[in-house]
């Protein structure tokens, strides 16, 4: 039987100095509602297909959190299935955590949203409302907007004329984004934490130019009741030739940050230290690993690298390092993008480091041996046409397991939407066909199926997109499933980048507030 631990205990593990996983197996919209601060998210629904990268030593401390509902104890069935040989789970849930007087943090990627605001009031960021900024631009003062968001969020929604460099490139793209050291630099998010943590980056690293954060990003453009773009497309700026300076500067930057740069000697007997995790992350664009022909820098799992671009890691830490005082390395392939996501994930409370060479010195280090990732497996395929017919006799059950929100816009009609953490055992059918926008949640649903005594399960292959355009019916339910029932809806963002004045408001405050709810053990988390 697995092991309970009390919220004390929990959060004596939590601030000690032994390295500890934390992970909330809920579903997003249980956990944005509130969690425990330095929790990593890692939802029922994938949880094989996402544990291994997350927490790649398995012997490592596991403590799993829920609402007290029995997914903790699923989930620890799996982990220890597995080979995890250290598992727990926190006694009453985060329910318990509150009740000892905890703070339980409503939102995503809250340690570093956290962060973004102690560093404005530490470093006093300057800033500019986006009231200033566009007098300025609409003056044409010698102003360049640069939104440090990844390129998809970029196309969502940008302020006019802003370029697009995500933050983890900027100190390698300064020089090519300003090239005058008169022309002042706003780096805007669609909040506050990138924007602060982008211009900062930019003032560290010593850039000549004026940088300024832009005041609650593209939120507080609309907020001055500007108007933003859509749809564009957008184009990183380009790498500039000789970066001797730059590299120089970002290393300064990291020195001054406690960053150390190991050799790969080094490397190779962290890799055989069984009592200590360790994360390789590449921080480069997804172009640049996507046209990376070594395999070993984009391997899933284990001592494998994982990609993580670099503004994003620090941004959404908790989504690639899922155990506390782990060892980091973080790659590059020029220097300058390293040290300087190094020094910030320092700066969060991490253990960062940088290699010697980066991934190009990884030829040079003696791999370890890893279990890998989870062997996930894939039902059986059957096509729309198919399903149109057995659904006419009567022998097929549909479950829906893509986001409640494209259910309620149409799916096959009679289907029923679920998620893995809620699933009931199915009606007396011949086959159980699954529809899904991800093979991994598919996957390991059907292997919940099957371990139930499904009889069959398929997955329909092309999902929807193959159903409607083969001209089959689709039911549309704009209230099912219930608001109550939609764990996986991020109720407490939503609205705010889809014209809802008060709901970015409340959520600029929200962000703004943070820092109030920081206890003593919180604070001393961060090196700011």
């Amino acid at each position: 039987m697995v092991a309970h631990v009390s919220a004390s205990q929990l959060r004596a593990h939590l601030y000690g100095s032994e390295e500890l996983a934390l992970l909330d197996v809920r579903e997003p919209g249980q956990i944005i509602l509130g969690h425990i601060l330095f929790s990593a998210p890692l939802p029922f629904s994938l949880f094989e297909a996402r544990l291994p990268a997350l927490v790649p030593n398995r012997g490592v401390r596991v403590v799993l959190c829920d609402d007290a509902d029995g997914v903790a104890e699923r989930a620890a069935a799996r982990a220890e299935a597995m080979g995890y040989t250290d598992v727990s789970i926190l006694a009453g849930g985060v329910a318990a955590w509150a009740g000892a007087g905890y703070t339980l943090y409503k939102g995503v990627n809250v340690p570093s949203k956290a962060f973004g605001e102690l560093v404005e009031h530490a470093a006093d960021t300057p800033r500019l409302s986006a009231e200033e900024v566009a007098r300025r631009a609409a003056a044409s003062e010698s102003l360049v907007i640069v939104d440090g968001r990844p390129l998809e969020e970029f196309a969502k929604m940008n302020i006019p004329g802003a370029a697009c460099c995500p933050n983890g490139e900027l100190a390698l793209r300064a020089a090519a984004i300003a090239p005058d050291p008169r022309t002042t630099i706003v780096v805007n998010c669609a909040g506050r934490t990138r924007s602060i943590i982008g211009a900062q980056t930019l003032i560290d690293v010593g850039v000549p130019n004026p940088v300024y954060a832009m005041e609650n990003g593209t939120q507080g453009w609309v907020l001055a009741g500007l108007s933003l773009e859509h749809g564009a497309a957008g184009a990183l700026p380009p790498i500039p030739e000789g970066l001797d300076d730059a590299r120089a500067r970002s290393r300064a930057l990291a020195a001054r940050h406690g960053v150390d740069e190991i050799s790969p000697a080094v490397l190779t007997a962290w890799m055989g230290q069984g009592d200590r995790s360790l994360y390789l992350l590449d921080v480069r664009t997804e172009e640049e690993r996507a046209a990376d022909p070594d395999a070993r820098r984009t391997s899933a799992t284990g001592h494998g690298v994982v990609h993580a671009p670099g503004g994003q890691l620090v941004q959404a830490t908790d989504q690639w390092i899922g155990v506390r005082r782990a060892r980091i390395v973080i790659l590059d392939v020029e220097g300058v993008r390293a040290p300087v996501v190094a020094a910030w994930l320092r700066r969060l409370g991490h253990d960062a480091s940088t290699l010697v060479g980066g991934l190009d010195a990884l030829q040079d280090v003696t791999e370890a041996s890893s279990d890998g990732a989870y062997p996930l497996s894939r039902p059986a395929a059957c096509s729309a046409a198919d399903l149109a017919a057995w659904s006419v006799d009567g022998k097929a059950h549909v479950l829906d397991l893509r986001s409640s929100a494209r259910y309620r816009a149409g799916h096959v009609p009679g289907a029923i939407w679920t998620v893995r953490p809620r699933l009931q055992p199915t009606p007396d059918a011949a086959r159980v066909v699954l529809v899904a926008d991800d093979a991994a949640v598919a996957g390991l649903l059907a292997e919940d199926l099957t371990k139930a005594g499904a009889p069959a399960v398929f997955l329909l292959e092309g999902g929807m997109t193959a159903w409607e355009a083969a001209g089959h019916p689709v039911e549309v339910t704009p209230d099912q499933p219930a608001d109550a029932d939609r764990i996986d809806f991020l109720s407490f963002t939503h609205g705010r980048h889809d014209g809802n004045l008060d709901a970015s408001r409340a959520y600029l405050s929200w962000e703004i507030a943070l820092v109030d709810q920081l206890d003593a053990d919180e604070r001393a988390v961060f090196q700011v």
